[in-house]
């Protein structure tokens, strides 16, 4: 039943895929002009002019003279070989760039992810079996503090804190020897050396946001009357609210799953400016500006994918968690 529940879903993404790469293309396409307008725009703020000739150069050699829909099929099935097209920009391989760029998000995504449901977890817990004690409101107190602190603000004030008092650069995600090394153990651990300030910074809101809901879901579910039954039959506290109300409480985190990666990408743009993270979020924002449409559409599909991918895991979790879901 489940395999067939997956099949089904796999299949239902092929033409959802489709649309998506349809409306991403389109998106890129909707603002005025085109890669080359912003290009010949930055050339005149220089006082450096191009002949009518270069620009038709130009323009046949990016393929802009072409129907848009005919710029779509080639984009399209250059992607279906692997190829992601070139970067006006950049002037290299639309793969060469965002690769690194994907795994260091999806690696930020993944800790991200864990530290806010190792701490929101056992606090949330904590809230609803402890309503109204002096520890629910502390946690109340921090979870407000957190939801209402713009993740820059308190990048900057990390920074600070790591600069002054501790006289050590905290920005980035390698330091200075490993910052274009190929990948080895020891560029791995310098990694896993930076990757805790811009987890905590970008955690701090979602854990704060996580606390809140697990503490309503798992006060109503408290109520209920087989958990009344339960604890009728003798059951352990512990084990009765860890077995069965938690359970059905968790159901908003395995929901937001799918959300993670897009949140982390569209939404922590200036954190990750401001902690100088080589993250998906800078670069894509930076192809949108200038309208990179290659760079920027592989972006917006390897997003809109990972979405996918992701809403699908939180639906199979979901199956397996919550005996009231249905596979139909």
């Amino acid at each position: 039943m489940l395999w067939r529940y997956i099949l089904k879903r796999l299949l239902w993404m092929i033409p959802f895929l489709f649309a998506v790469s349809v409306v991403s293309f389109l998106l890129i396409q909707a603002p005025p002009g085109d890669y080359l307008t912003t290009y010949i725009a930055k050339l005149a703020e220089s006082n450096e002019i191009l002949d009518q000739s270069a620009i038709d150069n130009l323009r046949e050699r990016f393929g802009l003279d072409q129907p848009i829909y005919v710029q779509y099929f080639k984009w399209i099935a250059n992607l279906l070989h692997g190829d992601f097209g070139m970067s006006f920009e950049w002037r290299q391989p639309v793969s060469e760039l965002i690769w690194e760029r994907m795994a260091l998000t999806l690696i930020l995504s993944f800790a991200t992810l864990l530290f806010s449901w190792a701490i929101s977890l056992p606090i949330g817990i904590y809230s609803a079996v402890r309503k109204y004690s002096i520890g629910d409101y502390v946690a109340s107190t921090l979870g407000f503090l957190g939801l209402a602190t713009p993740n820059f603000l308190l990048a900057l004030v990390l920074m600070y804190i790591g600069v002054v008092y501790f006289g050590s650069d905290v920005g980035g995600l390698f330091s200075n020897e490993y910052v274009n090394a190929p990948w080895s153990w020891g560029r791995f651990i310098d990694l896993l050396k930076h990757l805790w300030l811009p987890v905590v910074v970008l955690g701090t809101g979602a854990t704060a946001s996580l606390i809140r809901i697990m503490r309503a879901n798992l006060l109503d579910e408290l109520n209920r009357p087989y958990v009344d039954t339960a604890r009728a039959k003798g059951m352990s506290e512990f084990w009765l609210i860890m077995k069965y109300p938690v359970r059905v409480a968790l159901n908003p985190f395995v929901s937001t799953i799918g959300w993670v990666l897009p949140n982390l990408v569209s939404g922590a743009v200036v954190t990750a400016i401001v902690l100088s993270l080589p993250t998906a979020g800078p670069l894509m924002l930076q192809a949108l500006l200038s309208q990179d449409m290659y760079l920027a559409g592989a972006f917006v599909l390897l997003l809109s994918s990972l979405t996918v991918v992701g809403m699908l895991i939180s639906d199979i979790l979901l199956v397996l968690l919550d005996p009231r879901v249905k596979y139909d």
